[in-house]
């Protein structure tokens, strides 16, 4: 029996999900390398995969068949403006990583915006459901049991991850204005190029990159540019053409656990009670931000 276009894609989007949580241990494996270093080496590598990506789209869309002769000014204002706030969140994240937080703990601090982009929302004048509220609590609540439970400080780790997710909160919001308005793997093709050249100058700045460190980095570079950037990216935008909203958040979601899962299996990472009570906390908050009852924003 063949598969049909809602399971393909939930298949499709659960593919993504797994390949975004493995890149978490590539995250920590290019810990080797100062973060904006890696940052911009592997975002700018995303950028370049995208640009064959978004010409084969363009070339299989009905009427297609050359280059625009025209540049796309919303994908380009958008791109850049996404991009910028990617930067920001991408190497919040990486530095918290390079400040020893374990792969599989990242990506549950991470998957905290899912909860802050309906909350942020209230500053554009949506509004949100209480029981967001409540989740945002609960996910706090989870991320405290995952950081440091009993000790007299938060890591700065933990904290610059969680920093990183509110970010990547606004990064959504800022996606979902831009990609409704223009070709979204051209959006997200620039986007990944301006976070790469602003990484390689904040490098420059900041750093003292050594080549040889650089080369002997090679893999987790190439997963989380090619992989990460380019083949889940593409799997995640042909997955939600059929796939149901709710369905497509609770998929992407999944991406924190299976990060924790790669951190284990491959990494070695292990949790204590309380820390895993934490993820427990985590994942619920997030998964009842999603459901419908939940995530409903006017």
């Amino acid at each position: 029996m063949a598969m049909g276009k809602k399971a393909k894609s939930n298949f499709m989007l659960l593919v993504a999900a797994a390949i975004w949580g493995s890149a978490f241990v590539a995250q920590k494996a290019g810990a080797t390398l100062q973060p904006f270093t890696y940052n911009g080496i592997r975002m700018l590598l995303g950028g370049v995969v995208l640009i064959p990506i978004a010409l084969l789209f363009r070339w299989s869309m009905p009427g297609a068949g050359k280059v625009p002769s025209r540049i796309d000014k919303t994908a380009v204002t958008g791109g850049v403006c996404c991009g910028c706030i990617l930067a920001l969140a991408s190497n919040l994240q990486q530095f918290g990583i390079y400040k020893q937080v374990d792969a599989g703990k990242a990506g549950f601090i991470t998957a905290l915006y899912l909860v802050f982009v309906p909350i942020l929302s209230l500053l554009l004048g949506k509004k949100v459901r209480p029981i967001l509220w409540g989740c945002a609590g609960l996910g706090l609540a989870g991320f405290y049991l995952l950081s440091s439970p009993g000790a007299s400080a938060l890591r700065l780790g933990e904290l610059l991850v969680l920093l990183s997710a509110v970010a990547f909160a606004c990064h959504i919001l800022a996606v979902d204005y831009f990609s409704p308005r223009c070709d979204g793997i051209v959006l997200s093709c620039i986007q990944f190029l301006t976070t790469g050249l602003i990484s390689l100058l904040l490098m420059l700045v900041f750093e003292q990159p050594v080549l040889a460190d650089i080369l002997d980095c090679w893999a987790p570079i190439l997963y989380c540019g090619i992989f990460s950037s380019g083949i889940a990216y593409t799997l995640q935008v042909l997955g939600q053409r059929n796939a149901d909203p709710t369905a497509c958040t609770l998929i992407m979601s999944l991406e924190s656990v299976f990060a924790m899962l790669f951190g284990i299996l491959i990494a070695g990472e292990r949790l204590t009670l309380a820390e895993g009570t934490g993820c427990v906390v985590i994942f619920t908050a997030v998964l009842i931000s999603q459901l419908p009852f939940g995530h409903h924003v006017s």
